[in-house]
């Protein structure tokens, strides 16, 4: 019988019982780990046999959450890291080699962008961008440098939502992995693989922690690509076959940059994941009614939300995320000067950065997130001076609608 998100989360078996039985998985707060043998150790360093040495590598408390997501998203392998950052960077220092390229879009976290941009160019990386929903436009973008086409599922804060499958289809077509970055709405309700994507990366820093309790991300390899058609990864593909791209980047990248999440994040991602649904559909649905209110509003001159059905973006995101995508919208106003007197006045929704805290969080990108970019590029990448992001929490529609008509009620 097939089990609902929830019970299969929950039952999740430890890979070695427990000594006192704990329902919940200990935090192994260790550094390193013991073996028994001198042939024992060179199992484990050589990747011969399973188990721990030391935990910049890998750490039980941080197996065990990864083996929980792998069994919830059906993956091949499931690597924790970090940061969402870091699982972005190990990602596509993986696959990357001096000479290639990146296909992407300007529509990307600002971050993201810069580390695509601006860092990746120093290693002979380019970046090219495109509209990611033009298939022709991002067809004519790749070529046999292509290590990767990149995406968001939703542009953060564009809330551009892309055509996976049929964009997988002309990356199938072209021999080049697509990787999405999911972190916008969770697995519990997204399906990357039957969309098409072989690689995903979250920040779990988001949903997935529990309420901003920890920094994270998730590197989750559906093993649907064939890495001998990479530069970077052939020699890896001959070796271990569709496996190449976790082992190079767990024996080799990960381990290197030194990337590997702590066991007191993990313990607390665990957690997390266990309420993940419910707080999910409650953020949601919360942001789908707050965005039909705000709508009302003379002072907001749009709103932004996938699941608004005006916006040009509803079927598809009807089709690939279902009615809520996510708990994160924009607003429009007047102009710059709007928004921070807006901002000013808020009462309940806090002036902060991060998205899907418990609480609700409210930013002007602009002059935050991309203040270090220049008023050109912001323009390139539809980041406004008159937009605000609100990530929407677990408070009510009623007193986050009320708050925000105050903020604007002069």
């Amino acid at each position: 019988m097939k089990q609902s998100f929830e019970t299969q989360l929950l039952n999740v078996p430890y890979d070695k019982q427990d000594a006192h039985l704990a329902l919940s998985m200990p935090v192994y707060n260790a550094v390193a780990f013991e073996c028994d043998t001198a042939e024992e150790m060179e199992q484990l360093f050589s990747g011969q046999a399973p188990g721990h040495y030391y935990s910049r590598v890998s750490n039980p408390t941080v197996a065990y959450y990864e083996e929980r997501v792998q069994a919830l998203t059906g993956a091949m392998s499931v690597t924790a890291s970090n940061s969402g950052m870091s699982a972005i960077s190990d990602t596509l220092m993986t696959i990357a080699y001096a000479g290639a390229n990146i296909v992407s879009s300007n529509h990307l976290f600002g971050n993201t962008y810069s580390l695509m941009k601006n860092i990746f160019s120093h290693f002979d990386v380019e970046l090219r961008t495109c509209d990611m929903t033009n298939l022709d436009e991002v067809r004519s973008q790749i070529d046999n440098r292509t290590c990767a086409v990149f995406l968001e599922i939703i542009s953060n804060p564009q809330l551009e939502v892309v055509d996976l499958k049929s964009l997988s289809a002309v990356c199938n077509e072209l021999n080049v992995p697509l990787i999405a970055d999911s972190t916008v709405v969770p697995f519990c309700v997204f399906d990357a693989k039957a969309l098409g994507v072989n690689i995903e990366v979250i920040s779990s820093t988001k949903y997935i922690s529990g309420g901003a309790t920890s920094t994270g991300g998730l590197l989750i390899d559906y093993g649907t690509f064939d890495w001998s058609r990479s530069k970077a990864l052939k020699t890896w593909h001959d070796k271990f076959g569709n496996k190449a791209f976790t082992m190079r980047m767990k024996k080799e990248t990960g381990r290197c940059l030194g990337s590997y999440m702590t066991p007191q994040a993990a313990y607390m991602q665990t957690l997390g994941l266990e309420t993940l649904k419910m707080r999910f559909e409650r953020q949601s649905s919360t942001c789908l009614a707050l965005a039909q209110r705000l709508q009302t509003l003379p002072a907001i001159a749009s709103v932004n939300y996938p699941g608004l059905k005006d916006s040009t973006f509803y079927q598809i995101s009807l089709a690939q995320f279902g009615q809520y995508p996510g708990a994160m919208l924009t607003i429009d106003l007047a102009s710059r000067a709007a928004c921070f007197d807006c901002l000013n006045r808020l009462k309940i929704i806090r002036r902060a950065t991060n998205l899907f805290d418990n609480r609700s969080l409210a930013i002007h990108p602009a002059s935050t997130i991309y203040v270090t970019f220049s008023l050109e590029q912001r323009e390139k990448m539809h980041i406004r001076e008159h937009t605000i992001r609100l990530s929407i929490g677990l408070e009510s529609v009623d007193d986050l609608f009320e708050d925000i008509r105050q903020s604007l009620s002069r």
